[in-house]
């Protein structure tokens, strides 16, 4: 396999160099130090040839605290799908996320949470304060009859009653559920049956862009197939709303918090108890619930903030994130393992203006933002006044996860956001890992789009068809080795989690990425794996192709699809969705004039395609849309333009965001 465009992602330079006052004060440096290791590369080779050593050093030093000290770091008598972490050790996270911190004033005075409203409302959190709020909806639980075992629901908007709820179902030995708050009952219903849920967190609803947005509907609709559910437990967000409740199962959070002590022990657990079943969507079948358990997720979170991220303590982290996607439980893992404090927010990042999020950096002092190439390319068409009348000065990095970046977006961001001085943390894994397998760091130079790297620990490799590693040229991700924060399995389903990662290549984990590693050693994710393009035997990602598109400044964002072509295999079908300059209500008339400059754009855009790629890519149509299908957390949906396009049915669709959407893409122009 060889990249079919010999320009992107291969002929970027340099653009960060790091620091060296910083790399020497790094935590990253310090752990190296600590170790006699002299450089990355020595750092990554040992971490993946000595799991067992590299996972026993992490662990120590992020200071995590068992009950009963693990007796093997890991045991592998069970193959390399299924391994046994911290054997015999015994240790509720709930121990290192807030117990540990309470022993001493100045942590327990450090705040945890920063909470800001969609109405500009601003909450904040000591360590103590969210351990007194957790200990009484942990009382609660326990005295309705919840206790270890249970798995309970977690639908409700970025709000501090989701973290206390979060904290609480842990803290008892229960099993957290998170829930998307953009899916519909159907969705909510399948998750919370496949886990075999008592019980269900929810909120009347929250707003987005002024306007409510109801869940506690979507719960009651939900849960008339989920006989399990018993009791549901409701914030009332939007107090403009009255809330109907179901006799003997509903209760207001306010009133079954009431009155509850603000002490509470904490459940002692297994280390490799399960914590949190959290789900992906397939392209078909049912969602895929990945198991966790306390030594899981919540360590390889924090290691890659710590290690990869930099994360220090006092440092505050603010990842744009709902907790039914992975990034919420890994923002909250993360940071209170660290003792750093996290920002929650509900609403749109950019209302009342799009000059909310830069505000944002500055009245929460955000070190660490995390966001998606999508928002960016969002918000460049209002133009870099909003972010310039923000200082921004406690910013070190950004991070980025969710889709590729493209040059022209990454360059806005490096260049307005953070001055051309700080680096971009690129960020790739899955729900599946805890974390990712590749990130940024802060000791190594970074170009437009790129990675440092994997994440120490990760063996990951690229590999061809035969399962061989490449470099410079496009290829499969996979890890040859466990870490300690991959999935225990789906949930009732282990025969699917091998076919989804085991069964490719032998002791292999096939990740479903597609990326390349440049002559500088810098990585690329270009994109899923099933949404590569084949044409005429030629692999085309579908970031290739976009990226060139999106260097369009008429142009807002792009998705490449691959449809069936005769003889070549397939072809490439691109939809584009312009600026706000597009004369869309013009074309519904006969004005001869906005058609034929709709058509200069396409043709502009065909051309440079052919300029970059080479005829024998050229798509076979470039169709106008409004706007792209995508998750909440800003993914576009490939698969589900293909499908429009290809009028086949449209699968699982719980985590679109938009309905309206696979419309925009039917009468795209």
């Amino acid at each position: 396999m060889i990249p079919t465009s010999p320009g992107f992602p291969f002929d970027q330079d340099i653009a960060w160099t790091p620091d060296p006052e910083h790399i020497a004060d790094s935590n990253l440096s310090r752990f190296m130090e600590r170790h006699g290791i002299g450089t990355l590369t020595e750092l990554q080779e040992r971490s993946t040839s000595d799991i067992a050593w590299f996972w026993d050093a992490a662990i120590k030093d992020l200071d995590v605290r068992f009950r009963t000290p693990y007796s093997q770091v890991v045991d592998l008598t069970g193959g390399k799908a299924f391994p046994k972490w911290c054997v015999d050790g015994r240790m509720n996270i709930v121990d290192n996320l807030l117990d540990k911190w309470l022993e001493q004033p100045e942590t327990a005075d450090r705040v945890a949470l920063r909470y800001e409203s969609e109405e500009g409302d601003v909450l904040v959190f000591t360590y103590s304060d969210v351990a007194r709020q957790t200990a009484r909806v942990a009382e609660a639980l326990r005295r309705d009859g919840f206790g270890p075992g249970d798995a309970i629901g977690l639908f409700m908007p970025m709000t501090p009653e989701l973290l206390f709820a979060f904290l609480a179902v842990i803290k008892i030995g229960g099993i957290i559920l998170p829930l998307f708050s953009g899916y519909g009952p159907s969705a909510v219903a399948t998750r919370l049956k496949d886990a075999n849920a008592v019980a269900l967190f929810t909120s009347n609803g929250f707003p987005r862009r002024g306007r409510p947005v109801a869940l506690k509907a979507v719960a009651d609709e939900a849960l008339s197939s989920c006989p399990n559910v018993r009791r549901v437990i409701v914030q009332e967000r939007l107090t403009e709303t009255s809330t109907v409740l179901v006799p003997e199962r509903d209760v207001l959070y306010h009133d079954y918090v009431s009155g509850m002590p603000e002490e509470s022990e904490t459940t002692d657990t297994s280390a490799e108890d399960i914590m949190m079943i959290i789900y992906t969507s397939g392209t078909t079948g049912r969602p895929k619930g990945a198991v966790h358990t306390h030594c899981g997720f919540p360590i390889k979170g924090a290691q890659d903030m710590y290690h990869a991220m930099d994360v220090r303590p006092g440092d505050v982290m603010y990842w744009m994130s709902d907790m039914g996607w992975m990034m919420g439980p890994w923002l909250v893992f993360g940071t209170m393992a660290i003792g750093a404090t996290m920002v929650f927010s509900d609403g749109a990042p950019d209302f009342p203006d799009p000059g909310r999020l830069w505000r944002m950096i500055d009245e929460h002092q955000v070190t660490h933002l995390g966001l998606s190439p999508v928002l960016i390319r969002a918000l460049m068409p209002h133009g870099t006044e909003h972010v310039h009348a923000s200082k921004r000065s406690s910013l070190r990095s950004v991070g980025s996860t969710g889709s590729p970046w493209d040059p022209a977006s990454w360059n806005w961001t490096f260049q307005h956001v953070l001055d051309s001085k700080k680096p971009i943390l690129n960020y790739c894994g899955g729900t599946e890992i805890s974390g990712g397998y590749v990130c940024g760091n802060f000791l190594q130079p970074l170009k437009p789009c790129a990675f440092s790297g994997p994440v120490p620990g990760m063996a990951t490799d690229i590999v061809n068809e035969h399962g061989q590693s490449i470099r410079e040229a496009v290829g499969e991700v996979v890890i040859r080795q466990p870490w300690i924060g991959m999935t225990r399995g789906f949930w009732n389903d282990p025969d699917r989690y091998l076919e989804s990662y085991w069964n490719r290549f032998p002791d292999v984990w096939v990740h479903g990425d597609f990326a390349a590693v440049d002559k500088d050693g810098c990585w690329f994710i270009l994109g899923r794996s099933d949404d590569t393009i084949k044409v005429a035997g030629k692999r085309l990602g579908p970031a290739e192709v976009e990226a060139i598109v999106n260097a369009d400044s008429r142009i807002v964002e792009s998705a490449a699809i691959g449809i069936p072509h005769p003889i070549k295999g397939e072809e490439v079908g691109l939809y584009v969705v312009p600026d706000d300059t597009f004369p869309w209500d013009a074309l519904k008339a006969s004005d001869g004039t906005d058609h034929a400059a709709v058509e200069a754009l396409r043709e502009a855009l065909f051309t440079a395609l052919v300029a970059e790629l080479g005829k024998p890519l050229k798509p076979a149509f470039i169709r106008f849309a409004s706007k792209l299908p995508k998750t909440r957390n800003a993914k576009v949906m490939r698969r589900l333009i293909q499908a429009v396009y290809l009028e086949k049915d449209l699968g699982d669709i719980s985590s679109l965001e938009d309905p309206d959407t696979l419309e925009a893409i039917r009468s795209a122009v």
